[in-house]
């Protein structure tokens, strides 16, 4: 029962981070896949996957219901990540456990202490979009990032979708959640048949949770505003990566 509950909890909040930011579920979500469930790494960012794709593709009806979702931007700078997302998955098999502990807890320390700075994405009145190029090599490095690491690197894709392809910040939280849920189904097919063991019993709950979180967090960031919602995310996402970094070198 109390394996349970904890895979509700944090099901939960993975949704809700999901939902109100279009990104970061996954950076909590191994985590709590290690720590909690008692997932090896590998297990944890497999399970990951299966979590962040049926969430986020559940978020993303809510936003595109809004119009916030901008499908052909976000369908080309998915496109560029598929390839580089199936390889890193297929690669993710053959690294230790501690090099992907080790490396999830930077990714996800830099993560927050980006969210901490102040942004100016979108302080300008008229976003102006990068060349071709740019577009798809921010698209392709968010894959190879989703496929070594099981995130959907929403929290990657939402200031890329701003600064690179030049989308307002509500356009490219929906659009982003596109990005998430094709990175993360590639990257998942590319783990398909792999020999690592996952308890789909804990997965289950897991993932019910944080759809139901998402649709909640939809409406927490109707009431809050994204400045205090990131910076909330961001402290814990430190914590969370400090802990994770001592117990690589550990």
């Amino acid at each position: 029962m109390s394996a349970l509950l904890l895979a509700l909890g944090a099901g939960a909040v993975t949704g809700l981070a999901l939902g109100a930011l279009g990104g970061g579920g996954s950076v909590l979500a191994v985590p709590a896949l290690i720590y909690l469930l008692g997932f090896t790494p590998a297990a944890a960012t497999t399970a990951s996957l299966v979590v962040v794709t049926v969430t986020s593709a559940t978020a993303l009806v809510a936003h595109a219901r809004e119009g916030a979702v901008r499908w052909r931007a976000g369908a080309v700078f998915a496109a560029a990540g598929i390839v580089p997302a199936a390889v890193g998955g297929a690669v993710s098999r053959q690294l230790p456990a501690a090099l992907l502990t080790g490396a999830f807890a930077v990714l996800a320390a830099v993560a927050a202490l980006r969210m901490l700075r102040p942004s100016t994405a979108g302080a300008t009145s008229v976003p102006v979009p990068a060349r071709a190029s740019r577009v798809a090599g921010a698209g392709a490095g968010l894959g190879a990032v989703t496929g070594v690491l099981g995130v959907g690197g929403g929290f990657l894709a939402v200031p890329s979708l701003v600064n690179v392809v030049g989308l307002r910040m509500r356009a490219a939280i929906g659009t982003s959640l596109l990005v998430i849920t094709i990175n993360s189904l590639t990257a998942l097919a590319a783990r398909a048949g792999s020999a690592v063991d996952v308890d789909w019993s804990a997965v289950g709950p897991f993932a019910g949770a944080a759809i139901l979180g998402a649709w909640d967090g939809r409406r927490l960031a109707a009431r809050l505003s994204a400045g205090t919602l990131q910076r909330l995310f961001a402290c814990a996402l430190l914590a969370v990566a400090a802990f994770m970094l001592a117990d690589a070198v550990g």
